[in-house]
């Protein structure tokens, strides 16, 4: 989505994102000490899905280089950073994730890498799920539904089916079983244009659907708001609905959500290394800029250069703050 679109979201809402923050009574976002360091790995991925913001895909050919990572686990050891995200594109088709997970798997901390669950018979992902078990990470695996034709019309024909075989091999591997240690974490989000059901009461029925049905196990589901940016944002406008779905946003605004985003704590970090306040400003080619207007790059920026910054909110930001609001944990309240 080029910037021309964020001019288009700008156009249909009736109040700028920012002046409904300040007219509930908030001070404009801030950034806190970062907690956690979001790294994308590359948007190359082995699908191509109809919500994808990065419009990642087979095509794809960005990929982080170990020299980010160097740098961006230098920059975490300063900062004091214990917790990494690791995403994408598909992350486990940069031929360097197994090095990044090895070096974090070394610090005491948290390692969560997302995955599409297809991507586990990629051949060049052969042995990953394991790999990733044996250091003890994180996944968080998208399912858009627990029902086949959901699935499939999201993310393509057979997706439902490969995604059901990645569960219940991350089972086999003691991933989300009750009692473990492996997280298996969930992620639902909706199939077009409305905001998700309530994260708590959804999660039981996934449960209750892909137990029965598939003997699968899980630790948690997150719900995510589908933000208007990239894939989506494009789909949406040329079925004329965007402006529909602007405006249901606008409507399900809620300040609650507001202390709770993630980008107040989660600096992002794009495959070439430049820097932004989350994974949507960088789909959407916003970076955080320094005091002379440059783009911040893991490669060169001091931790004084991030605190306390203002962080840069456009229109597109309602779809993290309307409903239960929306975060890469999922919901922000109940």
């Amino acid at each position: 989505m080029s910037r021309s679109s964020v001019d288009l979201l700008s156009s249909i809402v009736n109040r700028p994102f920012e002046q409904c923050v300040v007219e509930a009574g908030h001070d404009p976002i801030t950034a806190d000490r970062p907690e956690v360091l979001q790294l994308n790995l590359g948007y190359l991925c082995n699908q191509a899905c109809r919500h994808c913001h990065h419009q990642a895909g087979p095509d794809r050919t960005e990929l982080m280089s170990r020299e980010v990572m160097e740098a961006a686990l230098a920059f975490a050891d300063l900062a004091g950073i214990a917790e990494f995200d690791l995403t994408g594109g598909a992350p486990e088709l940069n031929p360097n994730l197994r090095w990044l997970v090895a070096r974090l798997s070394e610090r005491d901390g948290r390692i969560i890498e997302r995955c599409n669950l297809t991507v586990l018979e990629d051949p060049r992902a052969e042995g990953i799920a394991e790999f990733l078990a044996r250091h003890g990470v994180s996944i968080i695996a998208s399912l858009p539904c627990y029902e086949q034709a959901n699935t499939d019309e999201q993310r393509g024909a057979g997706v439902y089916e490969a995604s059901i075989r990645g569960l219940r091999s991350l089972n086999a591997l003691g991933y989300g079983l009750p009692g473990s240690d492996l997280e298996l974490l969930l992620v639902y989000n909706p199939g077009g244009p409305s905001l998700p059901p309530n994260q708590v009461m959804l999660e039981q029925t996934y449960r209750e659907r892909l137990r029965a049905e598939h003997g699968v196990e899980f630790t948690h589901l997150l719900t995510l708001a589908n933000i208007p940016c990239g894939r989506f944002a494009r789909s949406l406008d040329e079925e004329q609905s965007l402006a529909d779905y602007m405006a249901l946003l606008q409507e399900q605004f809620a300040a609650a959500n507001l202390s709770a985003l993630m980008c107040r704590r989660t600096l992002s970090v794009r495959w070439d290394g430049r820097l932004y306040d989350c994974d949507f400003n960088q789909s959407l080619d916003l970076p955080i800029r320094l005091q002379d207007d440059t783009p911040a790059n893991i490669l060169t920026v001091g931790l004084e250069d991030l605190q306390g910054r203002r962080v840069l909110c456009l229109d597109h930001c309602y779809g993290c703050t309307a409903g239960q609001g929306s975060s890469c944990g999922g919901a922000l309240t109940e």
